[in-house]
């Protein structure tokens, strides 16, 4: 299993409302569930950061890759968060790193990533990301001189 991410490792944080669905039978938060936290965190930043029109914008991010390591079990009514990075930022794409804490913690409970990539809503065909979502997510980037965690370690 990886090393367990630190708080310090992500830029931005969200706050995560747990609910009682979202536990499983032996109790705790199901693996499934982190996808749609990751996922909250990601295009919560897109539409306040970035100015990500969900319901009318010309482009639209496709999730096309995702993984998730876990480290310990959280269950409802639990406060967390969720920690948010940019791992690399391409022409059309970008891979986010995200991290799950319970509040006040500063070890990753789940860490994962996944990888966007923006497409024309219309021609459903890929093109370059927008310049105003560009300068948000080169803001998440752990930045020149700095060294980015291996998620792999």
């Amino acid at each position: 299993m990886s090393r367990r991410p630190q708080r310090s490792d992500y830029k931005v944080f969200y706050p995560i409302s747990t609910r009682w669905s979202d536990n499983d039978i032996y109790g705790h938060i199901n693996n499934v569930v982190y996808y749609s936290y990751f996922d909250s965190v990601a295009n919560r930043y897109l539409i306040e950061e970035g100015g990500l029109d969900i319901t009318d914008g010309k482009i639209v991010g496709y999730v096309v890759q995702s993984g998730c390591d876990y480290h310990a079990p959280a269950s409802y009514p639990e406060a967390i968060e969720g920690g948010l990075r940019v791992d690399r930022l391409g022409n059309s794409s970008v891979q986010y790193g995200i991290a799950i804490f319970r509040q006040g913690e500063d070890e990753a409970l789940a860490h994962g990533h996944f990888v966007h990539v923006f497409v024309d809503r219309a021609a459903n065909k890929s093109v370059p990301i927008p310049q105003e979502l560009r300068v948000a997510l080169a803001r998440l980037t752990l930045g020149s001189g700095l060294a980015r965690p291996d998620p792999h370690q």
